[in-house]
C-alpha cells in the first residue's frame, strides 16, 4: 500500500513473519542485494548496522554510493543517508509475535522510489516466508 504524508510516502506490507526475523533481516548488510532492487553489491564496515554505520553500495546503475546509518532503534526503525541526502527510513510496526508490518519511509522529493520500495517488501515478504 502506498499512503502519502508529507513530507514522506510510505510504501508498506504486512509481513507473515516475528519482528525480529524482520528486523534481522532488515538490518543485515549482507542480506541487502537480496531484497532492495537497486543494490548491486555492499561495502560496510559492520555486518549488522547500528547508528554511525558507513559504508558504500554499489547500485544497479554501476556506480558506488557512500552512505551512513543515521538512527537506529532496535526492533523499530532505521535510517540512512546516501550520499549525504536522506534516503529511505525502515520501520516496522509490530502485529503480534508472527506478524507485522513493515513500512518504508520515502522523503517525497524522491518519489518514484516508493515503487521500488513495493518490490523490495515482497522480496522480504518472499524470503522471510521460504526461512520460516
Amino acid at each position: 500500500m502506498l499512503k502519502i504524508s508529507f513530507p514522506l510516502i510510505k510504501a508498506s506490507r504486512i509481513i507473515h513473519a516475528p519482528p525480529q526475523k524482520l528486523w534481522d533481516l532488515l538490518t543485515d548488510t549482507t542480506a541487502w542485494m537480496d531484497w532492495g532492487p537497486s543494490i548491486k553489491e555492499i561495502d560496510c564496515e559492520h555486518r549488522y548496522i547500528q547508528t554511525g554505520s558507513k559504508g558504500r553500495i554499489k547500485t544497479v546503475l554501476g556506480f558506488w554510493a557512500p552512505f551512513i546509518i543515521t538512527e537506529v532503534n532496535d526492533l523499530r526503525y532505521w535510517s540512512w543517508r546516501v550520499f549525504h541526502i536522506r534516503a529511505t527510513g525502515h520501520r516496522i510496526e509490530t502485529i503480534d509475535a508472527t506478524c507485522c508490518r513493515l513500512v518504508f519511509e520515502v522523503p517525497f522529493w524522491a518519489a518514484p522510489y516508493a515503487l521500488i520500495c513495493q518490490v523490495a517488501a515482497s522480496r522480504i515478504a518472499h524470503l522471510l516466508k521460504k526461512n520460516i
